[in-house]
């Protein structure tokens, strides 16, 4: 299943595929997180103890696996403390799952839902933490859909320390790799076999800045961090290239009838090249 939502930065969409079909999270779902630790007023620069032992959504206890985590800066830190901001940091730059479920455990599974009931989502949520197989098998599913991963960004709009944070992501393999070198980005993306979704507000130098949300779920996600070795970031970079070379479609002033929006669908995405 590929899900498509572009918009312009303050507009609604003005293409959407499948928009509304529900995906597993992945990692996008730490954007939630992050929104909800600034806004719980928490301070930041407190140190909190590392470590591998939360709370389940279904009772009892879980811990995350160093080997399905893509950060090893918050593992070299376990048994010590560390400044709450830089496990957000890392939750983010790096997708530190570790460090998301430390975050997670400070601002709690109900300041997250608000962070997604205030972007005004309708089919997203995050019940559960990272690696929580427990809840997982209970029935409890973090579910994104690429219309609420557009809104969520969206509702960042006056917090711009979150989306300075969110262009210093790392994992620059899929909606970013589409985009010319240099361009300014704003973006989270999440994966594991089977799964590759990206969701980003860029900023063109020659025209207001547009968000693009593409959410696969299929078997091209081999769930490698590198483009190379993933076809679905191949396939995720081709639909980010097409988007851009609309842009200036994408984010004209609407005409016509009182709430129309611009005509800029992007082309729907071919295999992609092996």
């Amino acid at each position: 299943m590929l899900s498509v939502v572009v918009a312009p930065w303050g507009g609604d969409p003005v293409f959407a595929r499948a928009g509304d079909e529900p995906h597993d999270a992945a990692s996008t779902m730490k954007v939630a997180v992050l929104a909800a630790l600034h806004r719980s007023g928490a301070d930041l620069d407190a140190r909190v103890p590392v470590v591998n032992a939360f709370a389940s959504a279904a009772g009892g206890e879980f811990g995350n696996d160093p080997d399905w985590d893509s950060d090893p800066v918050p593992w070299s830190l376990l048994g010590r403390t560390a400044p709450l901001r830089l496990l957000a940091e890392r939750m983010i730059t790096h997708s530190s799952n570790l460090a998301t479920n430390l975050c997670l455990a400070r601002t709690g599974h109900a300041a997250v839902a608000g962070a997604w009931r205030r972007a005004g989502a309708t089919h997203s949520s995050s019940p559960r933490g990272i690696e929580d197989h427990r809840a997982r098998d209970a029935g409890l599913h973090n579910r994104v859909t690429a219309r609420d991963l557009v809104r969520l960004l969206q509702s960042l709009d006056g917090e711009p320390e979150l989306l300075a944070l969110l262009e210093r992501n790392a994992f620059r393999v899929d909606l970013a790799a589409g985009l010319p070198p240099g361009t300014r980005v704003a973006f989270k993306n999440g994966w594991f076999p089977g799964v590759r979704h990206s969701v980003g507000l860029v900023h063109p130098d020659d025209c207001p800045p547009y968000l693009l949300a593409v959410c696969y779920t299929g078997p091209l996600a081999s769930g490698a961090d590198e483009a190379e070795a993933d076809p679905a970031a191949r396939l995720v970079a081709r639909i980010s290239a097409e988007v851009w070379r609309r842009r200036h479609a994408v984010t004209r002033t609407p005409t016509g009838p009182a709430g129309a929006t611009g005509t800029a669908p992007a082309a729907r995405p071919g295999p992609p090249s092996r």
